[in-house]
């Protein structure tokens, strides 16, 4: 079997993703770019919703840069786009997560910015909201290049528009590392903006 380590390691990351409520039934994908961009590592279509990612590293598809499959079960993600046009904006992205999570997704639903304010996820930098465009379509796929294009820093993450959230990095390891980075600094950001409503005293001196 081709990249078994690799298959393997994807798999058991997937399944920590579901289990830690970072995805959901709705959906989700993750890609590893193998051998300098030659081919890619991805999870197959239906991944949450048929296996509840509990995969095998024989459902993992082996992806040629012409989105062919080279080995694996399953067919591919439409949302391949997604990704694809994140690889070929970015050369230095080793790994792409697509996840729906939990407090994340209270941002992307409503539009809004996601504020950063914990430590631990300061390197991501603003956290914007992207245009809306359907999941899976070739516009967001274009949205999504524009965005890679314009800022070449990794890791990076996007919300998406009433549909989840794309974290990009150098490695699966780290990716994965900046999805749980981000999804606790969606859970503080959400209470933060709660507390400031309700106003608690002390709020002003948050940025001290």
């Amino acid at each position: 079997m081709l990249y078994l380590n690799e298959r393997t390691k994807l798999c058991k990351y997937v399944k920590k993703m579901y289990e830690r409520k970072f995805t959901n039934s709705a959906g989700g994908n993750v890609s590893i770019k193998v051998d300098g961009g030659k081919y890619f590592l991805m999870t197959p279509t239906l991944m949450s919703q048929n296996y509840l990612c509990d995969l095998r590293p024989e459902q993992i598809l082996v992806i040629d840069r012409q989105e062919n499959i080279v080995e694996g079960e399953g067919g591919i993600t439409r949302e391949i786009n997604m990704h694809m046009a994140s690889y070929e904006e970015n050369p230095n992205i080793g790994s792409i997560v697509h996840a729906h999570a939990l407090n994340s997704m209270v941002f992307a639903c409503l539009g809004l910015e996601m504020p950063n304010i914990s430590e631990a996820s300061e390197k991501l930098g603003r956290i914007n909201c992207l245009e809306y465009q359907p999941a899976t379509t070739p516009e967001l796929a274009k949205i999504v290049r524009k965005e890679v294009k314009k800022d070449q820093t990794i890791p990076k993450a996007y919300l998406l528009r009433k549909h989840g959230v794309l974290v990009v990095g150098a490695t699966l390891e780290k990716t994965y590392d900046m999805l749980e980075r981000l999804e606790w600094n969606a859970y503080i950001a959400k209470e933060y903006l709660i507390f400031k409503q309700i106003g608690v005293p002390g709020m002003d001196d948050l940025n001290s």
